[in-house]
């Protein structure tokens, strides 16, 4: 348990320090382009899970993501003991990777978000995002879990270009980014919003895929 939860802080802490630190530098070398500092964003972000889930997987099944968590507990994956310890290193692995890429940049370690994400719109494309990834997850591990990595990486990439609040997809990335005045950041008072939509996607994608995969799952 102990490697299992150091792997889940290390893995959330060097997601978000791509996710924080690839927003800063495309919007440095973009020179204005949105569009080129969110591809740059995204395909590191989309990148580095790839790596991360590959690496920290074996170890405690790379979740970096209370949302996931949360779905894995309901199914009796885990005990609730160990949920809450798996949630409370992935909120504090993302509270160090956002300060971790304040520090490579040379920027205040200490912020508080200033981007206003406060649209209904944007807080339904967290909805929306949120149960697409976990359709991802569950999918993938019924039919095919070794491609888990892959799909989620394409998924998460793909879920910054067509939803409008970019995908945060993960309540400790919600959380972690309104303490960053960068590209990647968020209001605190905007990210409560954000944080209910993704667990309603998470029951969404929990009732849907319960049915679909109905005598199929045995993962």
């Amino acid at each position: 348990m102990t490697r299992a939860l150091a792997a889940e802080f290390l893995g959330t802490f060097l997601l978000l320090a791509t996710v924080v630190g690839s927003g800063i530098m495309g919007e440095a070398l973009a020179d204005g382009n949105a569009a080129i500092a969110l591809l740059g964003n995204s395909v590191a972000t989309g990148a580095a899970l790839v790596v991360l889930i590959l690496v920290f997987g074996p170890i405690s099944g790379a979740r970096f993501n209370p949302a996931v968590t949360l779905v894995m507990a309901a199914r009796r994956k885990f005990v609730p003991g160990t949920a809450v310890a798996y949630v409370a290193v992935q909120v504090g692995g993302a509270l160090v990777g956002v300060a971790v890429a304040h520090i490579m940049f040379e920027l205040p370690v200490a912020q508080v978000g200033i981007k206003e994400w406060a649209s209904v719109a944007q807080g339904f494309c967290e909805f929306v995002a949120t149960f697409g990834l976990l359709a991802t997850i569950l999918g993938c591990r019924a039919a095919r879990a070794e491609s888990m990595p892959f799909a989620v990486a394409l998924y998460i990439t793909a879920a910054y270009w067509f939803t409008a609040s970019a995908s945060f997809a993960n309540p400790a990335v919600a959380l972690a980014r309104s303490f960053t005045t960068t590209s990647a950041g968020i209001r605190p008072a905007d990210a409560p919003m954000f944080i209910a939509a993704q667990v309603l996607g998470v029951l969404a994608a929990m009732v849907v895929f319960r049915w679909l995969l109905a005598g199929r799952d045995r993962t």
